[in-house]
């Protein structure tokens, strides 16, 4: 049992030294000249299709994009879980339809809350 988390553990190790090493590498590659370092303000002024911007530059945009967003992704998460669900079923017996009917049933009383919130309206 302990060698599993000596996997565990070496997987950990591997992880943050990848990190560090591709945080660390472009520093190191700009050190040693391979990276050229030559501000210029014509290379830090916004760029945009070739041309140039016409008004403010930050546009903020409506909460509802990410909020949509937000709602796609959760949706898919729950087709990830239903889908091995479905492919078992028969193996998995009346226990496991139970708790995937209770998933289901919280899923579809916060679509039901946020629709009679009139959160899913487009304005």
């Amino acid at each position: 049992m302990l060698a599993n988390y000596g996997y565990i553990g070496l997987f950990l190790v591997v992880a943050v030294l990848f990190a560090v090493s591709t945080l660390l590498l472009p520093l190191f590659l700009r050190f040693i000249h391979i990276i050229p370092h030559k501000p210029n303000p014509i290379k830090n002024s916004t760029y945009e299709c070739g041309m140039e911007t016409v008004g403010k530059t930050w546009v903020q945009f409506n909460f509802r994009y990410y909020f949509y967003a937000l709602l796609f992704v959760l949706f898919d998460v729950v087709v990830i879980f239903l889908y091995p669900w479905s492919v078992t079923l028969r193996q998995l017996a009346n226990p496991a339809f139970i708790e995937m009917f209770i998933f289901i049933f919280i899923i579809a009383v916060g679509y039901i809350y946020a629709w009679r919130k009139k959160v899913l309206e487009w304005k």
